[in-house]
C-alpha cells in the first residue's frame, strides 16, 4: 500500500457524459476521495447502492469525490464506457464516472483491485486508502460504508485517522494484454 502522505497524482481523464476532470478541478474541496471501480466486479455490485448513498452524504458535506474505471473494456465488456454511463444512472452516481482507458491513472495511484479507495486531504497527501467496510459478498455482514466513513469524518472534522487501515478486498484491476505498470 503506498504511504500516508504521499501526494495525490494529477489525471485528466473523461466522465461518461465527455466531460474531462482533473485533479485541480476539486482544488477547492477540504478532501478528495478517489475511487476505482467498475460494473462487473462482485465486491462493487456488492456496495453500489450504499457507496451511491455514502457519495451523496459527503458530496454534500463538500467532499470532492470521483470514480476511475481503469478495466481494459476489449476484454470485459460489461466496463465499456456505454455501460459505465448505464451504470452511473441505474445506480444513481452523482460523482463523475471517468474513463482511464490507458490505465495510466491507476498505475500512477498504485490502484490494485475494484474497488480501491484513496482519500486525501485539503493539501491532497494521502490520509486514508482502505476498504469501504468489511462487508464482502456471501457474507453475512450488513454494507454501512463505515470505515471510510469513519476517515471522512475524521478528515472533515480536521482530525488525525486513528483507526486501523485496512486494505481493500476486491477484483483485480483488468490490465490489459502486455500492459507496463512501471510508467
Amino acid at each position: 500500500m503506498p504511504e500516508l502522505g504521499r501526494p495525490a497524482p494529477d489525471f485528466d481523464l473523461p466522465d461518461v457524459n465527455g466531460r474531462r476532470w482533473r485533479r485541480d478541478d476539486f482544488a477547492s474541496a477540504p478532501g478528495l476521495l478517489v475511487m476505482f471501480i467498475c460494473n462487473h466486479c462482485p465486491f462493487v455490485v456488492h456496495i453500489r447502492d450504499e457507496l451511491a448513498r455514502f457519495a451523496r452524504d459527503y458530496q454534500a458535506r463538500g467532499l470532492a469525490i470521483v470514480g476511475v474505471n481503469s478495466n481494459d473494456w476489449t476484454q470485459y465488456p460489461a466496463d465499456s464506457p456505454e455501460h459505465m454511463k448505464a451504470e452511473a444512472e441505474r445506480a444513481g452516481y452523482v460523482f463523475p464516472y471517468l474513463i482511464d482507458e490507458s490505465q495510466a491513472v491507476a498505475t500512477a495511484y498504485d490502484a490494485a483491485c475494484t474497488p480501491d479507495f484513496f482519500l486525501y486531504d485539503g493539501e491532497r497527501t494521502l490520509y486514508y486508502r482502505g476498504q469501504f467496510d468489511g462487508a464482502r459478498p456471501g457474507q453475512p455482514v450488513a454494507v454501512t460504508g463505515q470505515d471510510l466513513r469513519a476517515a471522512c469524518d475524521a478528515l472533515l472534522a480536521g482530525q488525525p485517522f486513528e483507526r486501523p487501515q485496512r486494505p481493500s478486498l476486491g477484483c483485480n484491476i483488468k490490465w490489459k494484454v502486455g500492459a507496463d505498470r512501471n510508467g
